[in-house]
């Protein structure tokens, strides 16, 4: 059975997506090689730090990059096992393989991150 996304393997997005649910971040892991997903909560300071991080990498990198919030799909925290905010998670071939979870990151940590899962 072919479960319609909004994703596109042809057409990867070159700036942040922002996932609504778990089934979202299935669709987006499943369709694109390699993501970075960062989990984070509303009013998180250090989170919206991150934004602009977010949007270089997912221009300077080969892989797509998206933001998810597990307060609005509660089961992500135990399946991901989020204890803090901003997470983030290095996903490839559909599986998580990297994670961070120390606060604010630089463009330079973060691409490293990424290619280091490549």
């Amino acid at each position: 059975m072919t479960v319609t996304t909004r994703f596109d393997r042809t057409d990867p997005p070159e700036r942040p997506v922002a996932l609504d649910d778990g089934g979202d971040l299935d669709a987006l892991i499943e369709t694109y090689d390699t993501a970075l997903v960062e989990f984070y909560t509303e009013g998180c300071g250090v989170c919206a730090s991150m934004d602009p991080v977010l949007g270089i990498v997912a221009r300077e990198s080969e892989s797509v990059v998206a933001t998810i919030n597990p307060r609005d799909d509660p089961p992500l925290v135990d399946r991901f096992d989020v204890r803090s905010v901003p997470l983030l998670v290095v996903f490839r071939d559909g599986e998580p393989v990297e994670r961070v979870a120390d606060g604010f990151q630089s463009v330079e940590d973060v691409l490293a991150l990424v290619e280091n899962a490549a």
